[in-house]
């Protein structure tokens, strides 16, 4: 056989070249879905983070003050409360100033 003659390769051959770019696909997949895993991880964490911040700043409002606060704003301008608005949503609903208020945290979807 001439060695500058062309055969084509094997399909033994074709399998051994694939392998490697199979098996980087495959990590990269797994890296990937790791990292999602980590992000969801994180903003869960941050919810509840949130979540505590605002009971604890609508419990201190209340003791020094004597009253309930009226609305979010409040307490970001007197008590220091601050979130990302890009990530969450939050639902204050006061009922008067003796009353505690209803407050929901909502994750907003990020695509």
């Amino acid at each position: 056989m001439n060695r500058f003659e062309y055969s084509a390769p094997s399909v033994g051959r074709k399998i051994v070249f694939c392998l490697p770019i199979a098996a980087f696909v495959m990590l990269l997949v797994i890296f990937l879905s790791g990292i999602q895993d980590i992000n969801d991880a994180t903003a869960a964490k941050q919810k509840e983070s949130l979540e505590t911040a605002l009971s604890r700043s609508i419990a201190q409002c209340y003791a020094v003050e004597g009253t309930y606060p009226e609305n979010l704003d409040y307490l970001k301008e007197h008590y220091g409360l601050t979130y990302d608005d890009d990530l969450f949503l939050v639902d204050y609903v006061s009922y008067g100033g003796n009353l505690r208020p209803e407050v929901t945290v909502l994750q907003k979807n990020a695509k």
